[in-house]
């Protein structure tokens, strides 16, 4: 570690270092020198060469304008049709965040702008897109992130020296190996232990929000398991049963980095106090506060899809499109300089969708791939996806010519996009019914997430988005943000409802249900995956009556509305899709590991692969630990 310093203070001039500081992985160099850091570039990117590793160039705080000087500055340069909306210091970073609906116009030909910025304030800025529609959660994560922010800067510093720390491969036997803490033949509560000889990391740290029982969460009490020795958790993506336990290993103790993408931290972080809040809605203690939310917020690492990052001295990571749900993302490893190269896939979509790109299928080096199964099954394939959408729209007119309001019950992040884009494109070609489409729960804020992370999502949405076409704000959409306008709603004439949760576990969704369900105009269109015992898959399986907690005391409502249950909107991987993933990936794995899936669709999954590519494949069962090299 010293060294990697001293060479880069060894090879810049005598006199221009004000301090060089690890960033994460990365390595910054402070100057007190105005003419180095306005001309210095040159010399950084020698030192880069030498070194291969990152590195920044940054003012000195002594030579900072003044913010309000710097503010002013900024508005004079960046000119108004880029339409600044915030302004954003960092100065213990010596950084600007510069908020604009068009960054393009903010950051200037070949970036001239920035640089203008950069040379008359000494602030180093970047550029981030406004959302088209005001998150509350992404401006109070970017306030926890860049406020007061001498704790985030000395955190950082710190993971860049262990990451950087001696490690000798030659005094040590090499081994790696992975342990199912959770998503062993099941779907939820996803958590796996990735270990080497120096490094302990956490995989995804999930709850199974169908479950009620000791099954609920990952077998953190496994004796594999020391939070006081994990060096890193990564988060694949937002789902909870991904995501919804890491501010809980806050609460515990873990006080280190979380990588993920940046949409990936704002949408669990909202999740995460989604979560919060339907514990106390059930009258239930929160397993965690939203402080321990706001820690997972402070200690997160955000990378962008193929950013190479060291993690720790023997695991480097990167991530790559998984076509789930916005942000959504393969890990790939490469453990030990080369030594073995692994795929933690997630949950991926091997098929192109209206919101997102298909999963990536091509990597640099790979041994061992880590897969779902979750429609792993032999007879898990859908219907083609536009006969599924015109599947759903004929429901819905069908429902509405009759008088009757439609209930879609949705994952907040993806799977109501994804409708919300169906619908608004029927609604606006006449082929569906003009009726208001009501939008509950968190999908109106993780819609602005969707609008401020665009370069997340397809080429097709995110060509609209740039020319001012967002159909995630169409006048056709209605926020229901009240339970005086959910009231509405249900007494209100024919509509359609967009409601969380698409499990039926709790949220408005139930709430609608309830009183949707006694009249037989009313209709339920079903498209999320239903655990074994719910709600959702009761109904799907023939329910004539639901029980429904309403204050405490059990009221039985029939079901009388009509039923439509749609497969083909699965931000999940059909089997068909699952097996041109395994055809289509480059290089082949020599292992897969199979996971994320009812036991019978993980065994079936795995013999299909083996049968037709003879690869290895495993199937473990939680709290087994399969051994990778």
């Amino acid at each position: 570690m010293a060294d990697i310093l001293q060479t880069i203070e060894g090879q810049l001039p005598r006199g221009v270092v004000g301090s060089t500081i690890f960033e994460g992985a990365n390595i910054v160099v402070y100057t007190t020198d105005t003419a180095f850091f306005k001309n210095g570039d040159s010399q950084i990117k020698d030192v880069v060469n030498t070194i291969k590793k990152r590195v920044e160039l940054r003012a000195d705080k002594k030579l900072l304008m003044k913010q309000e000087e710097t503010e002013a500055k900024i508005k004079q340069i960046i000119p108004q049709e880029a339409e600044l909306t915030q302004i954003i210091f960092d100065p213990q970073r010596s950084t600007v965040i510069i908020e604009a609906k068009k960054p393009g116009l903010a950051i200037g030909k070949g970036g001239s702008l920035l640089r203008t910025v950069k040379v008359e304030t000494f602030w180093t800025p970047q550029v981030q897109r406004s959302p088209a529609i005001k998150s509350k959660i992404t401006n109070k994560i970017r306030e926890v992130l860049y406020q007061d922010n001498t704790y985030r800067k000395k955190f950082l510093n710190n993971i860049g020296e262990k990451i950087y720390k001696e490690w000798n491969p030659d005094k040590m036997e090499e081994w790696i190996r992975i342990t199912a803490l959770g998503g062993g033949r099941q779907v939820g509560r996803s958590c796996f232990l990735l270990q080497t000889p120096i490094s302990r990391i956490i995989i995804d740290c999930g709850v199974d929000v169908s479950s009620n029982g000791k099954d609920k969460y990952p077998y953190l009490e496994a004796p594999e398991l020391d939070l006081s020795t994990i060096d890193a958790v990564i988060l694949s993506h937002a789902h909870l049963d991904h995501s919804g336990l890491i501010p809980y290993l806050y609460k515990m103790g873990y006080k280190g980095p979380v990588y993920m993408t940046a949409p990936t931290r704002d949408i669990s972080a909202l999740m995460a106090l989604d979560f919060i809040g339907v514990a106390y809605k059930q009258a239930a203690a929160p397993l965690f506060k939203s402080s321990n939310v706001r820690d997972m917020v402070k200690h997160s690492i955000t990378l962008n899809y193929q950013e190479v990052t060291d993690i720790t001295p023997d695991v480097r990571i990167t991530l790559y499109n998984a076509g789930h749900t916005l942000g959504s993302a393969m890990i790939h490893f490469n453990i030990g300089n080369g030594l073995h190269n692994y795929v933690y896939s997630g949950d991926i979509k091997f098929g192109k969708s209206r919101s997102l790109e298909a999963a990536t299928s091509y990597f640099p080096r790979l041994e061992t791939l880590q897969l779902e199964a979750t429609y792993g099954g032999k007879d898990n394939n859908y219907p083609p996806k536009k006969e599924s959408e015109e599947a759903l729209i004929k429901f819905a007119n069908d429902v509405i010519a009759g008088g009757g309001k439609l209930l879609l019950p949705e994952l907040g992040t993806g799977h109501a996009q994804e409708k919300m884009l169906i619908l608004e494109d029927a609604m606006r070609n006449g082929k569906l019914t003009k009726v208001p489409i009501y939008i509950d729960g968190m999908i109106w804020d993780i819609n602005g997430i969707h609008t401020a992370y665009p370069d997340f999502l397809s080429n097709a949405l995110r060509a609209n988005i740039f020319a001012d076409n967002n159909p995630f704000v169409s006048e056709i959409f209605s926020q229901v943000g009240s339970p005086h306008e959910r009231k509405k709603v249900i007494e209100g004439g024919p509509c359609i409802v967009l409601a969380t949760s698409g499990m039926l576990v709790g949220g408005a969704s139930v709430e609608y249900l309830r009183e949707f369900a006694d009249s037989p105009n009313n209709g339920l269109c079903l498209s999320c995956y239903q655990p074994a015992g719910g709600l959702g898959r009761q109904l799907k399986e023939g329910l004539k009556e639901a029980k429904f907690d309403v204050n405490g005391k059990v009221e039985i409502v029939p079901i009388k509305l009509k039923l439509l249950s749609l497969d083909g909107f699965s931000g999940h991987s059909s089997r068909n899709e699952l097996m041109a993933f395994m055809n289509n990936i480059n290089p082949k794995p020599r292992k897969v590991i199979i996971n994320h899936g009812e036991q019978s669709k993980c065994l079936d999954l795995a013999s299909s692969i083996y049968k037709q590519q003879r690869t290895e494949t495993t199937v473990p069962k939680n709290l087994e630990t399969i051994r990778l090299r």
